[in-house]
Formats: structure tokens, sequence, C-alpha cells
């Protein structure tokens, strides 16, 4: 699919540099308007959009939701392609190896800022040498639940027996946003508990309503229609507010934990080089429709806190988000064999 763009204030222009050198200048601005032709022509065939978990998932609906956002407002041609494995690695190495064109992009979660520390190396790329930030889209917070049945109905409570007896806390393997979260949590209070890794959060959540686990520091939208219906209780969400699904359960700086705050965000990030031009023109058609109205209702229906950020703004939140959690895990002794 070709889609041809044109930009009338800079036909404008270019008639104004050619009107004022006239023909004997035309040689010294052709490179100047081969470059502009160029930067205006993108995109002219579609985008790659890389997701680096199977599909349905949270990050996977929110992605098609932009690629569909940028479909019907710009025109562009978004193709989502699924590529999980390897700790979302697989897809990742992909998109940091591919042509620095503006063609490939990469879905980012929280997940792909601890590979950084915890595969080093061995993730394959380099998170930020290898790939640049286009722009942020949102963040989930984490939610910990309880079966109902226990007697921890807060997160004092939750510490306070943590400190008397051992619990079990399950999550979704080692070294996952509901792991870090957990070790996030021992780390401020001081708490010790078992870790019980799972390979996923439905066995973990299933585990903890059958009562042979404690807690879940979970996903939010994996622990929230149990929670909705009565199958868990939840003592809070790691995020700076309220959620509208849950308007009763506080967030943890009401519960007396602001330094608990999780943010399960999702972004998009391309090969690094991708020209300067692409990256911003990118990265401002996302921001402008992650901050329509419809855009930001289908995102909190979805369990996100809408979050739009252009690449600058991206890039460091994600040199922040890198520095902290590079030092929860190596505090907590977090490896992932």
């Amino acid at each position: 699919m070709t889609i041809e763009r044109s930009d009338g204030g800079w036909d404008a222009s270019r008639r104004r540099v050619l009107g004022m050198l006239g023909a004997g200048g035309l040689c010294a601005v052709s490179p100047w308007t081969f470059a502009a032709q160029s930067a205006g022509a993108w995109p002219e065939r579609p985008i790659n959009y890389v997701v680096p978990f199977p599909p349905g998932g949270l990050t996977d609906v929110a992605a098609r939701q932009v690629g569909k956002a940028l479909s019907d407002a710009e025109k562009w041609n978004v193709v989502v392609e699924n590529k999980p494995g390897g700790s979302a690695n697989i897809g990742a190495s992909h998109v940091a190896r591919a042509a620095a064109d503006g063609y490939t992009w990469l879905a980012i979660t929280l997940t792909h800022v601890a590979n950084v520390t915890l595969f080093e190396s061995k993730a394959g790329y380099d998170l930020m040498k290898d790939l640049t930030p286009i722009a942020g889209l949102a963040s989930c917070g984490m939610m910990v639940v309880v079966n109902p049945k226990s007697d921890i109905k807060t997160l004092d409570d939750l510490t306070r027996v943590a400190k008397t007896r051992n619990l079990s806390a399950g999550s979704s393997g080692s070294g996952t946003p509901p792991h870090l979260a957990l070790a996030l949590f021992e780390s401020l209070t001081g708490v010790s508990m078992t870790h019980a890794p799972y390979k996923g959060g439905a066995p973990s959540l299933v585990d903890l309503m059958g009562g042979h686990l404690d807690v879940i520091f979970s996903n939010y939208p994996e622990s929230l229609p149990h929670v909705k219906s009565g199958a868990l209780r939840a003592l809070a969400v790691t995020a700076k507010a309220r959620t509208p699904d849950l308007p009763d359960v506080p967030t943890v700086g009401e519960a007396g934990m602001p330094g608990l705050i999780v943010d399960n965000f999702t972004g998009v990030l391309a090969p690094a080089n991708t020209p300067p031009h692409i990256v911003q023109q990118a990265g401002k058609a996302i921001v402008e429709q992650m901050s329509r109205p419809e855009m930001k209702q289908a995102m909190v229906q979805l369990g996100f806190a809408p979050q739009p950020r252009g690449p600058a703004e991206f890039r460091t939140y994600l040199d922040s988000e890198v520095v902290r959690w590079r030092k929860i895990i190596q505090d907590a002794k977090i490896s992932v064999g």
C-alpha cells in the first residue's frame, strides 16, 4: 500500500526559495530539496508494529488501538505483528536489528526496562543504545490481592502479618513486573516472603483463590475480574490515582506507602539512528491520538492510565526507570537463571 502525502506549507516555502535563487542556484538547493521530499514522503509503505507478547494481551490490544487510530487519522498502514518469547527479548532484538527507516516499531513495557539488568548482554540488544524512543502511551498499575477469607485486609495488615509469619507470594515468573513489585514492597517494609514464580499470572491467581498462596502483586487487568466478582480482595493499587473500575480500593499512597508506585507502562520504540524527522513526526502523531478523549476513554476501559509522552520526554522517563529498577533488582538479588 502506497500512501502519498503533501505538505502545502513546505511547497510554498520551496517555491519562495527557488524564486530567490533562480535557475543558477538550482544545483545548490537540490540536496536540500531531495532531503525535504524524502522527509515528506514518509510513510509510503506499511509500518510493522512489533508486539513481543502473544496476541490478546494488554500490550497487544493497546498497540492495535494505536494502529487503528493512526490509520483513521493519518491514513498510515500500521500492521501489528506478534513476536513473543525470550521474556520479550526476541521481538525487541528483531526491531533493534531492523533497518532504521521508520518502518519498524516496538511495543515496550516495564519488562524491557527490567531486562536491561536481568539479562544485560544476554538480551541480544542494548535497550538504550540500539533503540530510540518514539512515544509513551499509557501505564497500568499493579494490584495487591489476597484471598477474601484472609485476615489481611490492608497494606498495613500485610506488613504486620509478614513480620510475624512466613507468607507465600505468587507471581507470573521471576523478574516479571509482579515479582518486581513484590521485591519493592519487601525493600520498603523490610519483610521477606517466600516467592512462588508461576508460568503466567492466571495460574498464580487460581492458586491464590484456592488458598494455596497468601498474596500476589498482580497485573491489574488479570486480577480485576476476580476482585469485581468477589473471588479476590484488593488491598491497594500501585498507581497515583484510584481506578474507575474499583473506586473504593485505595492507592498505595493513600495506604501509607507512596514509594510502592509501579507503572507497568507501554510505549513505542524504533531502531537507533532512525531519522530524527521521522521520530518526531511519528511521536507527534501518536501523542495527538493518545490525547484524544475517545482514545483516553478506550485506554481507561482497558485498565490503563493514559500518559502520552513525546520522544524526548519518553527517553527521560525510560532512563529514570532503568536506574530505579536496576537498584531494586540488584538489592533483591533477582535473577532469571
